[in-house]
């Protein structure tokens, strides 16, 4: 179970929570069948509670949601995108450690 704050997105919910948003935001591309993913996401869980308000996590599960997916050309998963103002700044595929994950969340604040 994830941390409570993190919003899992949609096509109806993504211009709401992630383009309107006022704090940097990650999103995290995963599918239920990749390893790696099911490794970050307890770190994601850990970001998430320490972080608080000052970011927001955010998850696409690229098969629910392939037109999200298509829209950012994810080709692997987990992809971690970092978006401010609505725009990318930044995306890394693979796993990330905790405090890359929130140095960079606070370098884009």
């Amino acid at each position: 179970m994830s941390h409570p704050s993190i919003v899992n997105l949609t096509t109806e919910t993504f211009a709401t929570e992630v383009e309107q948003a006022s704090v940097p935001v990650l999103i995290d591309f995963w599918s239920e069948h990749c390893g790696p993913c099911k490794m970050l996401s307890p770190v994601l869980d850990e970001v998430a509670a320490e972080i608080g308000d000052s970011a927001k996590i955010t998850k696409v599960d690229v098969m629910a949601n392939r037109d999200l997916a298509i829209k950012f050309g994810i080709r692997a998963v987990p992809t971690l995108i970092f978006l401010k103002d609505g725009e990318v700044r930044e995306t890394k595929t693979g796993i990330m450690m905790k405090d890359a994950i929130i140095e960079k969340l606070k370098s884009f604040a």
